[in-house]
């Protein structure tokens, strides 16, 4: 032990209290004294495979079912902002607007079709009040008036795809019609569907509202 006759400690004592004041600024610093590597890697450190798997499908499968409910009540309501992404690209909203606009023949398609199977059923019922004759006579004349209809709506999308696509392209590129862009696809379908059956809903109530 050596003595310090200016402060009347001895050095030993000097470096105790030296390295309690170093532990003390240390731990009033952080307010709290520095973890071990060990124990920060295990704090920081998270399983890859959860402990409960069932659990976390479950809780992966929900999150999923309800990003999806919210996507399609945005569709249903036209709510373009949380629309799934590929509904939100400009050319879709576009070719939405276009074929909104206009009036599609094949829209009545399916209503066609529906009449079609009437007319078979009305023809069934009169071979059996009537002549055979009749109700094959009855049955070739909607036969035939819904495939010269199914022509000319073939047609008449086949000329709307034709004009729109030269507008999808002098506005947006040749990546809004390319093959993997399925725009022409995306507008066809459209074109098929009764307007009050679209989704995404038409952004215009009515028709004649092009898209600019």
């Amino acid at each position: 032990m050596t003595w310090n006759p200016f402060t009347g400690k001895d050095k030993k004592a000097q470096g105790q209290e030296s390295d309690t004041g170093e532990t003390r600024d240390r731990t009033e610093g952080k307010g709290r004294p520095t973890p071990k590597r060990k124990v920060a890697e295990a704090q920081t450190l998270r399983p890859l495979v959860p402990k409960d798997r069932k659990a976390s499908r479950k809780a992966a499968k929900a999150r999923i079912r309800a990003r999806e409910d919210a996507q399609y009540e945005a569709m249903k309501t036209g709510d373009v902002v949380h629309m799934p992404k590929a509904e939100r690209l400009p050319w879709r909203v576009y070719i939405r607007d276009y074929v909104d606009a206009r009036f599609n023949l094949l829209e009545w398609s399916f209503p066609a079709i529906m009449v079609l199977i009437v007319g078979m059923f009305i023809s069934l019922f009169t071979s059996s009040v009537t002549s055979p004759a009749t109700a094959t006579t009855i049955n070739l004349i909607v036969t035939i008036a819904i495939y010269v209809y199914i022509i000319i709506g073939i047609l008449d999308t086949w000329l709307m795809w034709r004009r729109l696509k030269t507008k999808l392209i002098g506005k947006f590129g040749e990546r809004s019609v390319a093959r993997g862009s399925r725009s022409a696809s995306y507008a066809w379908q459209r074109a098929m569907m009764v307007r009050r059956w679209r989704v995404p809903k038409p952004t215009s109530p009515k028709r004649g509202n092009w898209p600019k």
